[in-house]
Parts: structure tokens; sequence; C-alpha cells
């Protein structure tokens, strides 16, 4: 559920991985009303819908409407993924885990002991943190335009209980873009300046020299990180690894078998997956 939604790869992905692992799963895309997410909602759940991923602008609306919220859907206040039994609401937030699990099956790079720089403390940047403090990095700064945002972000998980012994081996920090200093083995770019075509949102001399330059966007909306990541001696790589992996961390919830997330990744990256035809998107649902 979106909006908009027809670009999503979402239905390819739930696709090959019930092919792969033998489920009966139909899985379509489903475009909600921009001021009618609650009642497309009720609508796919009296229709007999088993659950669903939620993606932009309805994550906070998600995250209102469950019944239940999983630890890292409590952190985020932002839920992707939502499952539906006996007429109750469940929710997590695979985003995350998505992220970490690409960064270090697929990547190849541990977070163990690391200094790790998130840029952003909105609505993707919260679905990480939890995860990438549960890698146990040495140090997490969270650097967020509003440095205000990034302490509140920052205090709402130290505050935590399930986050406790964690927080004893990494040190997390705030802060703000401007006056950053210190260079990272791992930086994440979570902002919204790839999608809005912006500018880097930091200066290069944060990048350790072979440093892992990582934006949450894949495709066109990404090269332009992935480029200054690459003229300045850094690995970049895109989300494509992230979007997979959170739709296999979605995919084993909802049918408690896991998918063979690492294929599906190399087959898009081919090209091979994404030359199969795709299923037709759903109409979108009446105001």
């Amino acid at each position: 559920m979106g909006h908009p939604v027809a670009h999503s790869r979402s239905p390819m992905i739930h696709a090959r991985f019930a092919e792969l692992t033998g489920q009966a799963l139909h899985y379509d895309t489903l475009l909600a009303p921009l001021d009618g997410f609650a009642a497309a909602l009720a609508q796919l759940v009296q229709g007999g819908a088993r659950g669903c991923n939620v993606t932009v602008p309805f994550k906070l609306e998600a995250f209102a409407a469950a019944d239940h919220l999983s630890d890292r859907a409590q952190l985020a206040q932002a839920v992707n993924t939502l499952m539906f039994s006996a007429g109750r609401i469940d929710a997590d937030n695979t985003d995350g885990v998505g992220l970490v699990n690409d960064i270090q099956n697929n990547a190849g790079v541990s977070l163990a002991g690391r200094d790790v720089l998130l840029i952003g403390a909105g609505g993707a940047g919260a679905g990480a943190l939890a995860p990438l403090l549960a890698a146990g990095p040495r140090r997490l700064v969270l650097a967020n335009r509003s440095p205000a945002k990034a302490e509140a972000l920052a205090a709402r998980h130290a505050a935590h209980p399930s986050l406790h012994h964690l927080l004893q081996k990494t040190e997390l920090l705030a802060h703000g873009l401007i006056g950053l200093e210190g260079n990272f083995d791992v930086i994440i770019n979570a902002s919204a300046s790839s999608l809005a075509g912006a500018g880097i949102p930091v200066a290069a001399s944060v990048l350790k020299p072979g440093a892992l330059a990582y934006d949450m966007m894949y495709g066109p909306a990404a090269a332009n990180f992935m480029r200054w990541a690459a003229d300045h001696g850094a690995t970049p790589r895109d989300g494509l690894g992230m979007l997979v992996e959170q739709a296999a961390e979605a995919f084993t919830w909802w049918r408690k078998v896991r998918p063979p997330s690492a294929q599906v990744l190399a087959e898009m990256q081919s090209g091979w997956l994404t030359s199969r035809t795709a299923p037709a998107p759903a109409p979108a649902v009446a105001p």
C-alpha cells in the first residue's frame, strides 16, 4: 500500500520468494488515496488479505492503526509491515534489519566494533537505528539537519529497556550536519537528499579510505551519492539489497520460511528477474 505505488518492485520480489520456497502467495500493489489510508486498510482486511507492506507516505498512519507493535516498530514509530489475524493488526518495521542484513551478509562488511555515521533522523533513520545498534558498532553518530530531532531520536532509543544492554558497548551520539567532524568506517544516507535531488549532506572528510558509503535509495535516485562516494575513495552501495532484505524479513514473518534473499538480489542485479513480466498494478481504491 502506498501513493504512488505502481513503481514498486515488491510484487516481483515476493512472487519470486514464493516460487523459490513453494509458497502459495498472491502479492499485489494497492494505491491508497492520500487522505484514505484507514478506509483502504479496512477494505483490505475485510477482503480477506493476510497482511501487507506499507510504503510512503503511510508508515506513520500504519503505526497508528496497529493493535500490537514490535519493539522495532515502537522505536521507529513507523511501520512498513502488517499482519492480519482474527481481527487484530500486528505491526513491524523490517527496514532497519533489511539494511543491516544487506550490509553484513551481502556487502560483507561487519558493523561490530566499527564507527558508523547515520545521516537523517526522519522515518528511514528511525527505522534503522535500533537494528544498527544491535549489530554492535563501537560508535554510532546520528546526524541530522536539525540537531534537536537527532537528539530526541537518540534519547528515545537510549531510554528503551530493550536497548540498555546494547548501549553498554556502543557510544550513541547525536549531532547536526554543520560542524560534523571525524571519519567513519560506514556512512549511511537515510536522509531525503537523494530522493529530492539535493546535494550530498556531509563533507567528504567523514569518509575513511575505503569506507562503505550506503544510500538507502536505489537506481537513479542514488546515482549522485554513489558517484560522490567513489570519487572520494569510498565503496558505494545503493539500497536495492535493503529492499530485498526487508522484503525477506516480512516474508519470513508471514510465511514462517526464510526465502533465499541473496539469490533474488543477484537475479535483480543481473537484470534476469526484472526482465520477467511483473504483475500489473491493482486498481486504485475508491476515495
